[in-house]
């Protein structure tokens, strides 16, 4: 587990182990909201990035004959 610390101007510092391991670089975007009492930090992806995203996923369900 790493430790970070809050600087006076509310700033925190992503080590670079997780950086590497979550491929996070420089100006990249990040959404950012509180999620059950702790903060959470996801990387904005750009449409080309996110081809594939969902792939080997199951559509296969029963839908909702209001949905159909």
């Amino acid at each position: 587990m790493e430790t970070v610390t809050l600087s006076s101007k509310y700033q925190v510092v992503i080590p670079s182990k997780i950086r590497k391991k979550l491929g996070i670089k420089p100006g990249q975007k990040m959404q950012v909201f509180p999620y059950r009492n702790r903060i959470e930090f996801i990387p904005v992806l750009k449409m080309e990035e996110s081809r594939g995203l969902f792939k080997g996923i199951n559509t296969t369900f029963k839908r909702e004959m209001d949905r159909i």
